[in-house]
């Protein structure tokens, strides 16, 4: 499948029923996995289009590694894989959120979440009343 580019009409592309994601300069586009249960946010992530093609097509989640300059499957080495229940988009299409069923941890540090530390009203950071913390 190739995507269709973006409208130019801003509202157009905000009401059309076509998927027509908006990919940065980079031909990225945030892709924030989300426990399908729970909502907890278990991590951020970028996808190209062809990232979010197979994403589409497996329901399993890849996406794209900036750091190796390639695509990965969530789970690939580790093991903690990430079943797509649900696909979203947001208004504009430059966003997309992944529903997941999260096999064990999501985060490279054996964490549920990558969200684990708080930001305090200093800026100082806190962990989460986690056992891995």
């Amino acid at each position: 499948m190739t995507f269709q580019p973006p409208l130019s009409d801003k509202s157009e592309q905000d009401e059309t029923r076509e998927l027509r994601p908006k990919f940065d300069a980079n031909g990225l586009i945030a892709a924030i996995a989300q426990d399908a249960e729970t909502g907890e946010i278990l991590m951020l992530a970028w996808m190209n289009a062809e990232a979010l093609q197979k994403t589409i097509e497996t329901q399993r989640a890849t996406y794209w590694s900036r750091s190796r300059d390639k695509l990965w499957v969530k789970g690939e080495t580790s093991g903690h894989y990430q079943d797509v229940t649900d696909l979203l988009v947001d208004c504009d299409q430059d966003a997309v959120v992944l529903k997941v069923r999260q096999t064990d941890a999501a985060c490279h540090t054996g964490r549920r979440s990558c969200f684990y530390r708080v930001i305090g009203e200093n800026g100082e950071l806190s962990f989460e009343n986690t056992s891995e913390g």
